[in-house]
């Protein structure tokens, strides 16, 4: 019996050994369980103070870029301005320098009528200069195909030997200020 007790006895010292690195991997595995579990966790967490950093910085990236289409725009408004600056003033001057034309179109019957038409051709020519310099350019019109952005028709005619839609008289001179219609020509067209 001694014998068997001895045996029982190992036999139990192995199972117990054997229970004991089963319950030692068992509490390293639930250690690595609950560790990944808390790093989840916290990975999940986001912390405070980033949320408010990264919530910082997309409102400052968006200022930024509404600052810089700010100053796209103002750019654009500033080249504008200055490219067109004379307009007002050119719109003003245009009936004034039609008033020119009629006058320049009399035929003088004396010396004197002729000296002040001279003289005012003379004015004429000069505001016509100033005008150009300022990028102010007549709209051709006669002989030319009707354009509506350039323009106007208040007569249509049927002329023998123009085409259809092309322009048969000028009854007033259209001008352009660079790439800008001021005023409209307005014109006669064959239909």
């Amino acid at each position: 019996m001694p014998e068997q007790n001895k045996n029982e006895a190992e036999e139990k010292q192995e199972h117990g050994t054997e229970e004991v690195v089963e319950d030692n991997h068992s509490e390293e595995h639930m250690d690595e369980q609950s560790e990944n579990v808390q790093e989840e966790q916290e990975a999940e967490v986001v912390h405070p103070l980033e949320v408010e950093l990264k919530e910082a910085n997309d409102r400052l990236a968006r200022t930024k870029a509404d600052y810089d289409n700010f100053r796209r725009r103002t750019k654009e408004e500033r080249e504008a301005q200055l490219k067109y600056k004379s307009q007002t003033l050119i719109e003003k001057l245009l009936p004034a320098l039609d008033n020119f034309e009629r006058a320049l179109a009399v035929e003088p019957q004396s010396d004197e009528a002729k000296q002040l038409l001279q003289g005012m051709e003379m004015v004429y020519r000069q505001i016509e200069d100033a005008l150009q310099n300022e990028g102010v350019t007549v709209i051709p019109t006669e002989g030319e195909t009707f354009d509506p952005h350039l323009h106007q028709a208040v007569m249509q005619v049927e002329e023998e030997g123009y085409e259809r839609n092309q322009i048969v008289a000028e009854l007033q001179k259209g001008y352009q200020l660079k790439d800008r219609v001021i005023r409209h020509s307005m014109v006669k067209v064959n239909s």
